[in-house]
């Protein structure tokens, strides 16, 4: 009779957090993930088709926690939008600081890094949309898609936000 399993894909997506967070990328393989859990390496391609994949899945599942926190900010208040978003585009990088600084996974998930850097900006701009509708922009849209992109790199620099803040009020006024 099978083994029931319970949570395996929530158990191996925080088992992969957990390794690379301690031992780093490189270290972290399908066969020590799934020993940690206790489940055969067979179980792993069960959930994910390989490790790229698995860890691609749990930065993508945290975004989408820091995306729908984001969407609940005030878009009446410029400021408090763009502060918003700035830190908690902060505090996704930190969480995830390990894997983006390591050498090894950078080889593997720069690949997907164009594709994927501008998801993210175009979801940050449909936030960022309803500040520049209904203002005297010549290009709306590409105005939230340009701030995104500004508030994306600042953020990923670490950049002071109140020396970006001026100049994006600038931009929408």
């Amino acid at each position: 009779m099978p083994k029931i399993l319970f949570n395996a894909r929530e158990q191996l997506l925080a088992e992969a957090k957990r390794q690379i967070n301690e031992k780093g990328y490189a270290a972290t393989t399908m066969r020590s993930v799934a020993g940690a859990c206790g489940f055969a390496v067979g179980t792993m391609y069960n959930y994910f088709e390989s490790k790229e994949a698995l860890i691609s899945m749990y930065v993508a599942e945290d975004w989408k926690l820091h995306l729908e926190a984001m969407s609940t900010l005030p878009t009446d208040c410029p400021r408090t939008l763009f502060l918003g978003m700035y830190n908690s585009i902060v505090e996704f990088i930190k969480k995830h600081e390990r894997l983006f600084s390591d050498h090894d996974a950078a080889k593997v998930l720069h690949n997907n890094f164009m594709e994927k850097h501008t998801v993210l900006r175009d979801q940050l701009a449909d936030i960022i949309a309803p500040v520049c509708s209904g203002r005297e922009l010549e290009d709306p849209e590409f105005t939230a898609i340009f701030i995104a992109e500004t508030i994306l790199a600042t953020a990923k620099t670490n950049t002071d936000f109140d020396l970006v803040y001026p100049i994006l009020e600038k931009i929408i006024k």
